[in-house]
């Protein structure tokens, strides 16, 4: 692969992405997967990747380095430079379950790597890591030997690499089983790691729950697009008054009750709402109802840059909505995990959206990734999950 003058310097500064408008050829026949060498407009040699030809992505790198191999060494070193990363801040996760790699931040794109205890939930998610998905799971299996590994390389984003839906178990260990519970600053959550979102269970959002928890003594709560109420079960732990959780999924619901019932919680101030969340908060609004604290984890709004318009306007909508349904000296904690909505431009909508709902706001945190998310310095696009927690009046 040839680039057009000019645009080696990402790769110089060494960023792991090649879009299909910064590429002058394409030599021999190709197809998606291959291996590829990437040259710049002078055929100097920048950098070793895989060729994707559906996506606007059109290679994604391996390595800066001419003399390194792409095999199952490779991947098996890549994985212990990450796994000692997390066992050097293991203290802070506090948990059973953790990110073990996230794609680009680990070197490794387009793959991901969750623990859940004894379990590992893999999601390869381009073209490239499908094609060294054998040297994948044989490194996995190397360095984790006593863990179940279980397929989730179902996400939509597989169809625009022109890949199949799949998920299954690959590991042979006879004791599996696709629920399981891991335990997050000593609360107890049960995960479906079969049929859950993403891989299971949103664990980059750890940090973020324990730090609700502190607000919420003797509050309302109002948790929204709760899942399986991680947060509503922090909410609990930090002692809440009452915890309304509003998922559109009854399946998860079902695993909420069981995280309170687990935990020993009592359930006769939870309430749990099988609602879509926008028609939820409008009815709330029209009946006067109001909240001490209300929680805003809603999925990702878009999928690419021509969706931003949209999306802005979901936030706004959503934000005005809730901002509205809050006591006076309350607080909001929204987020968005569209790692495409520019943390800029988010926390503006967020501000108009107090104004349109006549309310002021101070943000008095601005909140992250956990730690096992790690962003790293040469790909900014990793820090995708951002949230503001508000005072509001």
């Amino acid at each position: 692969m040839i680039l057009k003058k000019g645009r080696e310097k990402s790769l110089l500064r060494k960023h792991p992405w090649v879009f299909s408008n910064s590429i002058s050829d394409v030599l021999g026949d190709v197809v998606s997967g291959d291996l590829i060498d990437i040259y710049d407009f002078k055929n100097q040699w920048l950098a070793k990747g895989s060729y994707s030809s559906s996506s606007q992505i059109r290679s994604r790198i391996w390595s800066f380095d001419s003399s390194e191999k792409i095999d199952q060494q490779f991947f098996l070193k890549k994985l212990k430079k990450a796994f000692n990363l997390r066992e050097s801040i293991k203290t802070n996760i506090n948990s059973n379950a953790y990110r073990l790699i996230a794609a680009e931040s680990d070197d490794l794109p387009g793959t991901i790597v969750d623990i859940y205890d004894n379990n590992v939930v893999v999601q390869l998610l381009w073209a490239g890591i499908e094609r060294f998905r054998k040297d994948l799971f044989a490194s996995l299996q190397t360095l984790l030997p006593n863990h179940h590994i279980y397929e989730r390389s179902d996400a939509n984003i597989r169809k625009k690499e022109e890949l199949p839906l799949t998920k299954g178990l690959l590991s042979q260990h006879s004791d599996f089983n696709s629920k399981c519970v891991i335990t997050e600053n000593g609360v107890k959550i049960n995960v479906d790691i079969e049929n859950g979102h993403k891989t299971g269970f949103y664990i980059d959002q750890r940090e973020n729950r324990n730090i609700v928890s502190k607000y919420v003594d003797n509050k309302t709560v109002l948790n929204c697009f709760s899942y399986t109420a991680g947060f509503g079960l922090f909410a609990f732990k930090g002692n809440a008054k009452h915890i309304t959780n509003i998922d559109v999924s009854n399946l998860a619901l079902d695993l909420a009750k069981e995280n309170f019932i687990l935990n020993n919680y009592n359930t006769k101030k939870v309430d749990f709402i099988n609602k879509d969340v926008f028609k939820a908060l409008r009815e709330y609004y029209n009946e006067g109802k109001k909240f001490d604290v209300i929680i805003l984890d809603p999925p990702k709004f878009m999928e690419s840059k021509k969706q931003l318009n949209d999306a802005a306007r979901g936030y706004k909508d959503i934000n005005r909505l809730a901002l509205s349904l809050i006591k006076p000296g309350g607080f909001l904690f929204t987020f968005s995990c569209s790692g495409l909505m520019p943390t800029e431009l988010f926390q503006k909508i967020i501000s108009d959206s107090a104004l349109d709902a006549g309310k002021e706001i101070k943000i008095i945190e601005k909140l992250s990734q956990s730690q096992d998310h790690p962003i790293s310095g040469n790909f900014p696009e990793g820090s995708y999950l951002k949230g503001l927690a508000c005072y509001v009046n």
